[in-house]
């Protein structure tokens, strides 16, 4: 089995996405660095595609539901050999292929357009009972955050899927306790998050969001369940990497300076903060 270099790769993801909310002054760089690791073990170890054929039929597809991290997307492409990273300085300037949320074919490897939370869970259980409908084999994987648990979409979708017996889908809730105003159980409690998606008919998981190993582990398991969707609780941190960036709110929106930029550009290089 081939090893993958979990941490090696996610430094150059961090600091493509660091890059990218620099030289661009957008916001949300604490909502990419929460869930980058996550992604980096999907894209690089779990997922069935290739760059080089990308609308193969069987191809497994992923969805990002919180498209306001879609750096953390781009960068992971852009790795993966998707396209050329030296696409990502574009990032949400005019004329650019990259913008600030998810759109479909806007790059390779973008399945569909995010970005109004609480889209992305329904549109991947559909594409899941499409391929159940057509008996292929693919799997839907999709990136929900935990804020999205407050939309009545979310819920709607997790009752049809389970009702639909979707075992082809995997629901990753990037659960890093904080959304876009304050923190998720001030503004809307979630708890206890695993018991309402077990009542909901699902096949529940809990994992640190930040551990390569364990996450492997999980996603090549054999403990999905026949008949049942699936949903993986991922403890994040958000800001995840830079030690003045982890668990602030200002991180959902706030850029850094060239300051910061410096600051953070250090930290992730040294690793003196990740893992």
């Amino acid at each position: 089995m081939k090893i993958i270099n979990y941490k090696e790769i996610a430094k150059k993801a961090r600091l493509e996405i660091l890059n990218m909310h620099f030289l661009s002054q957008e916001s949300h760089i604490g909502s990419a660095f929460s869930c980058i690791d996550i992604l980096v073990v999907l894209y690089f170890k779990i997922l069935r595609i290739n760059p080089k054929n990308f609308l193969d039929e069987n191809r497994d597809r992923f969805i990002l539901s919180k498209s306001h991290a879609i750096t953390a997307l781009y960068a992971v492409l852009a790795l993966r050999g998707f396209f050329n990273k030296e696409i990502l300085k574009k990032y949400c300037k005019n004329e650019s292929n990259l913008p600030g949320h998810g759109t479909k074919d806007s790059v390779c490897g973008v399945e569909v357009s995010t970005g109004s939370l609480g889209h992305g869970l329904p549109m991947g259980v559909g594409v899941a009972l499409s391929g159940k409908m057509n008996k292929k084999n693919y799997r839907v994987f999709v990136l929900i955050s935990d804020g999205e648990c407050d939309e009545g979409s979310t819920w709607e979708a997790a009752l049809f899927a389970s009702h639909h017996k979707l075992d082809n889908l995997i629901v990753i809730i990037d659960y890093n306790k904080f959304q876009a105003l304050g923190k998720t159980n001030e503004i809307l409690n979630l708890e206890p998050l695993k018991d309402k998606w077990a009542s909901f008919g699902w096949h529940v998981q809990e994992i640190d969001g930040h551990n390569f190993i364990k996450m492997e582990e999980l996603f090549l398991s054999k403990s999905f369940q026949k008949n049942k969707p699936t949903v993986i609780i991922a403890h994040t941190v958000k800001g995840k990497g830079v030690s003045f960036m982890e668990n602030q709110l200002m991180w959902h929106y706030k850029s850094p300076n060239k300051e910061q930029y410096n600051l953070a550009n250090k930290e992730i290089k040294d690793e003196k903060n990740i893992h």
